[in-house]
């Protein structure tokens, strides 16, 4: 399940771009808007985690019931993507309060500016995570990825109940199996080898991995915006799983079912359905943060066909309950 890169500029900004896999293309995603000071809790019934938003944010859902990737308007990104070997730790015995894992990548785009931030905080982790049965009877076992305006970057991974932060500038790719510290590992033997002679083609995590670190070293650095972008959407596409094609005993071997582009250059936020034939986008200098604003939702698996910028296309909306 999914794909991620972190692209640099030629005018050293930094652009984020993530495709969602899943073995069920029914999995109902949105995209929300939500306000700064929004009061808001871990979405459990035992011991929420409860905290205020600092910051607004976009994003998009999945199965309505977490946030799967979004930005803030601090120019955070967050992305979950599947990782089978994540345990969060035993919840019964745990005195912290609790965060549905539908809730993770949201806490930290109402919370967090910058990686730095969001990594000292995790220092001595205020919560532990709740993870119950995706609708479609999968585990809802992820890892977390963060970047930054900057370009820094973090993975987070709960691995045998303790979080593990693999954090570095230099972690601008990322997969699903195995854990993070073994995908560098996999992806510096492929380095010896060199990409330009022989890469591994499978649709695995790993094999993944290696492809689009080759393609990110090579692709030239642009400095016009808008090649930059097209260059970023173009490694996403190229390491895309056609529909149809999956791993019954690996859900995060699946189809792309969508694609989305955290866009710190232009400030803009672009999503693709593998099902629709457009992309679209969202101007976040035209959307309202403003503490009491409304909170607005856009139905991305509707009929209707968008393109372009669509900010004007959000309505007002309640939000989901967190998985």
């Amino acid at each position: 399940m999914c794909s991620r890169i972190i692209y640099e500029t030629g005018n050293q900004e930094f652009i984020v771009g993530r495709g969602m896999d899943w073995n069920d293309p029914t999995a109902q995603t949105s995209l929300w808007i939500y306000p700064r000071g929004m009061q808001k809790d871990g979405g459990t019934n035992n011991n929420p985690i409860e905290w205020t938003s600092k910051y607004g944010s976009i994003g998009a859902s999945f199965y309505n019931a977490g946030t799967a990737d979004g930005m803030n308007e601090a120019g955070l990104t967050a992305n979950l993507l599947y990782l089978a070997e994540s345990n969060y730790g035993d919840v019964a015995t745990s005195n912290k309060p609790t965060l549905s894992v539908g809730a993770w990548a949201q806490y930290f785009l109402d919370n967090y500016a910058t990686v730095e931030e969001a990594v000292e905080a995790m220092e001595d982790v205020p919560f532990i995570i709740v993870a119950p049965i995706l609708p479609n009877g999968r585990g809802a076992t992820v890892h977390l990825s963060i970047s930054d305006k900057t370009g820094d970057s973090a993975i987070l991974e709960f691995l045998d109940g303790e979080l593990v932060i693999n954090h570095s500038r230099e972690y601008r790719v990322m997969t699903n199996s195995p854990i993070y510290s073994e995908q560098i590992a996999i992806d510096k033997y492929w380095k010896l080898i060199g990409g330009s002679k022989m890469l591994p083609g499978t649709i695995n995590a790993a094999d993944r991995f290696v492809r689009l670190s080759y393609a990110l070293e090579s692709s030239p650095k642009y400095a016009d915006k808008a090649m930059a972008t097209a260059s970023v959407m173009s490694q996403m596409r190229a390491i895309g799983v056609p529909l149809g094609m999956e791993d019954p005993d690996r859900p995060n071997i699946s189809a792309t079912l969508w694609r989305t582009i955290s866009d710190n250059q232009t400030n803009r936020y672009y999503f693709e359905s593998a099902l629709k034939p457009t992309i679209f986008w969202v101007d976040l200098d035209k959307v309202d943060f403003s503490e009491g604003a409304e909170i607005k939702a856009l139905d991305c698996d509707s009929d209707t066909v968008y393109a372009g910028e669509v900010s004007e296309h959000f309505t007002a909306a309640t939000p989901f309950p967190f998985l």
